[in-house]
Protein backbone atom coordinates (compact mmCIF):
# COMPACT_ATOMS: atom_id res chain seq x y z
CA UNK A 1 0.00 0.00 0.00
CA UNK A 2 1.02 3.69 -0.49
CA UNK A 3 1.94 6.05 1.80
CA UNK A 4 -0.99 8.36 0.60
CA UNK A 5 -3.20 5.24 1.81
CA UNK A 6 -2.11 5.29 5.21
CA UNK A 7 -2.38 9.16 5.19
CA UNK A 8 -6.22 8.84 3.80
CA UNK A 9 -6.51 6.24 7.08
CA UNK A 10 -4.92 8.24 9.68
CA UNK A 11 -7.57 11.12 8.30
CA UNK A 12 -10.79 9.01 8.09
CA UNK A 13 -10.16 7.62 11.45
CA UNK A 14 -8.58 10.60 13.11
CA UNK A 15 -12.07 12.47 12.42
CA UNK A 16 -14.77 9.73 13.02
CA UNK A 17 -13.36 9.34 16.34
CA UNK A 18 -12.26 12.51 16.79
CA UNK A 19 -9.81 12.88 20.05
CA UNK A 20 -10.33 16.66 20.19
CA UNK A 21 -14.45 16.44 20.04
CA UNK A 22 -14.93 13.60 22.33
CA UNK A 23 -12.19 14.96 25.28
CA UNK A 24 -14.43 17.59 26.94
CA UNK A 25 -17.19 14.82 27.12
CA UNK A 26 -14.40 12.87 29.03
CA UNK A 27 -13.65 16.22 31.20
CA UNK A 28 -17.51 16.42 31.84
CA UNK A 29 -17.90 12.47 32.90
CA UNK A 30 -14.77 12.29 35.23
CA UNK A 31 -15.48 15.90 36.90
CA UNK A 32 -14.80 15.62 40.69
CA UNK A 33 -12.81 12.11 40.47
CA UNK A 34 -9.50 12.03 41.62
CA UNK A 35 -6.37 12.09 39.29
CA UNK A 36 -5.35 7.69 39.30
CA UNK A 37 -9.09 7.29 38.92
CA UNK A 38 -9.30 9.52 35.45
CA UNK A 39 -6.13 7.95 34.28
CA UNK A 40 -7.64 4.35 34.70
CA UNK A 41 -10.74 4.96 33.20
CA UNK A 42 -8.84 6.68 30.11
CA UNK A 43 -6.85 3.28 29.60
CA UNK A 44 -9.87 1.11 30.43
CA UNK A 45 -11.93 3.27 27.66
CA UNK A 46 -9.31 3.19 25.11
CA UNK A 47 -8.16 -0.37 25.39
CA UNK A 48 -12.13 -1.49 25.12
CA UNK A 49 -12.64 0.65 21.76
CA UNK A 50 -9.49 -0.39 20.34
CA UNK A 51 -9.93 -4.11 20.72
CA UNK A 52 -13.47 -3.51 19.42
CA UNK A 53 -12.23 -1.86 15.97
CA UNK A 54 -9.38 -4.79 15.86
CA UNK A 55 -12.12 -7.56 16.05
CA UNK A 56 -14.55 -5.83 13.51
CA UNK A 57 -11.00 -4.89 11.13
CA UNK A 58 -9.88 -8.68 11.54
CA UNK A 59 -13.73 -10.22 11.43
CA UNK A 60 -15.33 -7.67 10.07
CA UNK A 61 -15.44 -8.86 6.37
CA UNK A 62 -16.07 -12.42 6.96
CA UNK A 63 -19.30 -11.41 8.91
CA UNK A 64 -20.60 -9.13 6.07
CA UNK A 65 -20.33 -11.57 3.69
CA UNK A 66 -22.07 -14.49 6.09
CA UNK A 67 -24.94 -12.25 5.75
CA UNK A 68 -24.75 -11.75 2.24
CA UNK A 69 -23.47 -8.30 2.09
CA UNK A 70 -21.08 -7.25 -0.54
CA UNK A 71 -18.50 -5.09 0.19
CA UNK A 72 -19.18 -2.17 -2.53
CA UNK A 73 -22.97 -2.50 -0.70
CA UNK A 74 -21.44 -2.08 2.70
CA UNK A 75 -18.89 0.86 1.43
CA UNK A 76 -21.70 2.68 -0.22
CA UNK A 77 -23.86 2.79 2.92
CA UNK A 78 -20.51 3.53 5.07
CA UNK A 79 -19.73 6.45 3.13
CA UNK A 80 -23.73 7.47 3.80
CA UNK A 81 -22.93 6.88 7.33
CA UNK A 82 -19.85 8.56 7.58
CA UNK A 83 -21.50 12.12 5.61
CA UNK A 84 -24.13 11.79 8.22
CA UNK A 85 -21.77 12.59 10.98
CA UNK A 86 -19.80 14.37 9.03
CA UNK A 87 -23.28 16.77 8.41
CA UNK A 88 -23.71 16.51 12.20
CA UNK A 89 -20.13 17.90 12.88
CA UNK A 90 -20.75 20.82 10.86
CA UNK A 91 -24.27 21.67 12.29
CA UNK A 92 -23.19 20.96 15.80
CA UNK A 93 -25.81 17.76 16.01
CA UNK A 94 -23.01 15.76 16.89
CA UNK A 95 -21.64 17.71 19.88
CA UNK A 96 -25.31 17.99 21.37
CA UNK A 97 -26.03 14.16 21.17
CA UNK A 98 -22.21 13.21 22.82
CA UNK A 99 -23.37 15.64 25.82
CA UNK A 100 -26.82 14.10 25.88
CA UNK A 101 -24.62 10.76 25.68
CA UNK A 102 -22.32 11.76 28.38
CA UNK A 103 -25.44 12.66 30.92
CA UNK A 104 -27.12 9.18 30.51
CA UNK A 105 -25.78 7.82 33.50
CA UNK A 106 -24.89 10.63 36.25
CA UNK A 107 -25.58 9.36 39.46
CA UNK A 108 -22.09 10.26 41.10
CA UNK A 109 -18.67 10.69 40.87
CA UNK A 110 -17.68 7.44 41.13
CA UNK A 111 -19.54 5.57 38.41
CA UNK A 112 -17.20 4.03 35.75
CA UNK A 113 -17.61 5.47 32.45
CA UNK A 114 -15.48 3.77 30.78
CA UNK A 115 -17.29 1.11 28.98
CA UNK A 116 -20.47 3.76 28.02
CA UNK A 117 -20.62 6.09 26.72
CA UNK A 118 -16.59 6.07 26.61
CA UNK A 119 -15.41 3.40 24.88
CA UNK A 120 -19.25 2.51 23.33
CA UNK A 121 -20.63 4.68 21.54
CA UNK A 122 -18.15 7.69 21.70
CA UNK A 123 -15.04 5.73 20.88
CA UNK A 124 -16.11 2.65 18.84
CA UNK A 125 -19.60 3.74 17.50
CA UNK A 126 -20.80 2.72 13.98
CA UNK A 127 -18.67 5.23 11.99
CA UNK A 128 -15.33 3.89 13.64
CA UNK A 129 -16.58 0.13 12.59
CA UNK A 130 -17.60 1.06 9.40
CA UNK A 131 -14.43 2.70 8.38
CA UNK A 132 -12.10 0.03 10.17
CA UNK A 133 -14.03 -2.34 7.49
CA UNK A 134 -13.91 -0.84 4.50
CA UNK A 135 -10.26 0.27 5.40
CA UNK A 136 -9.19 -3.46 6.14
CA UNK A 137 -11.27 -4.66 3.05
CA UNK A 138 -8.66 -2.10 0.57
CA UNK A 139 -5.66 -4.18 1.97
CA UNK A 140 -6.63 -7.30 0.31
CA UNK A 141 -5.56 -9.78 3.21
CA UNK A 142 -2.18 -8.73 3.19
CA UNK A 143 -0.60 -8.76 6.42
CA UNK A 144 1.20 -6.11 6.36
CA UNK A 145 -1.03 -3.66 4.97
CA UNK A 146 -3.47 -4.90 7.80
CA UNK A 147 -0.87 -4.48 10.00
CA UNK A 148 -0.43 -1.22 9.16
CA UNK A 149 -3.59 -0.02 9.44
CA UNK A 150 -3.91 -1.68 13.24
CA UNK A 151 -0.83 0.65 13.85
CA UNK A 152 -2.44 3.57 12.39
CA UNK A 153 -5.53 2.61 14.95
CA UNK A 154 -2.95 2.30 17.68
CA UNK A 155 -1.27 5.61 16.68
CA UNK A 156 -4.98 7.58 17.18
CA UNK A 157 -5.47 5.86 20.13
CA UNK A 158 -2.40 6.29 21.82
CA UNK A 159 -3.72 10.40 21.07
CA UNK A 160 -6.82 9.47 22.67
CA UNK A 161 -5.55 9.02 25.60
CA UNK A 162 -2.76 11.39 25.52
CA UNK A 163 -5.95 14.01 25.01
CA UNK A 164 -7.39 12.32 27.99
CA UNK A 165 -4.40 12.26 30.18
CA UNK A 166 -4.31 16.26 29.93
CA UNK A 167 -7.82 16.90 29.12
CA UNK A 168 -8.15 19.83 31.50
CA UNK A 169 -5.60 21.60 30.41
CA UNK A 170 -6.79 21.56 26.72
CA UNK A 171 -9.73 22.31 27.28
CA UNK A 172 -8.86 25.76 28.89
CA UNK A 173 -6.22 26.48 26.26
CA UNK A 174 -8.74 26.05 23.24
CA UNK A 175 -11.90 27.42 24.90
CA UNK A 176 -15.12 25.77 23.84
CA UNK A 177 -14.96 28.68 20.32
CA UNK A 178 -10.96 26.90 19.76
CA UNK A 179 -13.21 23.56 20.03
CA UNK A 180 -15.74 24.26 17.65
CA UNK A 181 -13.80 25.81 14.72
CA UNK A 182 -11.41 22.57 15.12
CA UNK A 183 -14.77 20.54 15.54
CA UNK A 184 -16.37 21.73 11.78
CA UNK A 185 -13.03 21.84 10.20
CA UNK A 186 -12.62 17.85 10.91
CA UNK A 187 -16.18 17.40 9.36
CA UNK A 188 -15.15 19.34 6.47
CA UNK A 189 -12.41 16.70 5.65
CA UNK A 190 -14.53 13.87 6.66
CA UNK A 191 -17.40 15.17 4.10
CA UNK A 192 -14.86 14.56 1.23
CA UNK A 193 -13.58 11.32 2.46
CA UNK A 194 -17.02 9.86 2.73
CA UNK A 195 -17.81 10.76 -0.75
CA UNK A 196 -14.78 9.47 -2.41
CA UNK A 197 -16.00 5.84 -0.38
CA UNK A 198 -19.38 6.20 -2.13
CA UNK A 199 -17.39 6.41 -5.70
CA UNK A 200 -15.42 3.65 -5.12
CA UNK A 201 -18.19 1.97 -3.95
CA UNK A 202 -20.06 2.81 -6.85
CA UNK A 203 -17.18 2.23 -9.39
CA UNK A 204 -16.70 -1.38 -7.71
CA UNK A 205 -20.70 -2.27 -8.81
CA UNK A 206 -19.76 -1.36 -12.29
CA UNK A 207 -22.30 1.43 -11.91
CA UNK A 208 -19.66 4.18 -12.58
CA UNK A 209 -17.52 3.95 -15.71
Amino acid sequence: MTPEFYVTAFVTLFVVIDPIGTTPIFVALTQGMTRGRRRAIAVRACVTAIAILFLFGLFGEALLGFIGISMPAFRIAGGLLLFLTALEMLFGRRTRRRQDQSEVDDSGPEDDPSIFPLSIPLLSGPGGIASIILLTDQTSGAPWAMAGIFGVTTVIFAIVLMLFLVSEVIERALGPTGILVVTRLLGMLLAALSVQFVLDGLANTGLLA
